[in-house]
């Protein structure tokens, strides 16, 4: 799909500049209640699984235990980075992921690096494309879906994305942004973690 390389450089350099107000309030806001630094980096799989540094804004505070240990990201996680993630807010950085030609508006997104070899060569395919901001499995469970269902719809879009798919699946990620459906797992802070293949109700 020719068209997509240009579109995402030209909505991620309109959104990046337009939100440039919002991103240094977020900043303030982020140092004042989490502390420095105001970005998470982590390494993620992108495209063909190649390693590259996603980009977001931090939603977590560092409060460690009496042996200097992270707590568990239940405690971790503020009112305020909850709702940094709720709106997706923490994810507006990635647009400059997009622009280094790391990631796609649209995509299978970038898990950990430690799943790639948990993955069976059929959920691999989700790395034949770059990974995304939003999905196909965003609009449809997000973090509400097991891991299974959600590998099946990345994989189905590596097959049948074009263009106008990629509209619709931007403009449902925005009713359900506003809506802040599917945040998390029910009793969950964060999704939970993916273990392997086989493993069921994750």
């Amino acid at each position: 799909m020719k068209i997509k390389r240009p579109f995402d450089l030209l909505l991620s350099t309109l959104i990046l500049l337009i939100g440039l107000p919002i991103y240094a309030i977020l900043s303030i806001l982020i140092v004042t209640k989490l502390g420095s630094p105001i970005l998470f980096r982590q390494q993620r799989p992108g495209l063909h699984g190649k390693p590259f540094t996603i980009l977001k804004f931090r939603t977590m505070t560092s409060k460690r235990d009496e042996a200097g240990n992270l707590l568990p990201d239940g405690q971790r996680l503020t009112p305020f980075g909850r709702f940094l993630r709720s709106t997706s807010l923490d994810e507006l950085p990635e647009l400059l992921n997009v622009l280094k030609g790391e990631m796609s508006i649209v995509g299978p997104r970038p898990l950990l690096m430690q799943y790639l070899p948990l993955y069976t060569p059929e959920q691999q395919r989700r790395h034949d494309v770059r990974p995304g901001i939003t999905g196909w499995a965003q609009i449809n469970g997000r973090n509400a879906i097991s891991w299974e269902e959600k590998f099946k719809m990345d994989v189905w879009y590596v097959d049948n994305h074009t263009f106008w798919l990629d509209i619709k699946i931007i403009l449902q990620t925005i009713i359900k942004t506003i809506k802040r459906d599917d945040i998390n797992q029910r009793g969950q802070a964060t999704m939970k973690a993916f273990t392997d293949s086989t493993t069921r109700n994750i």
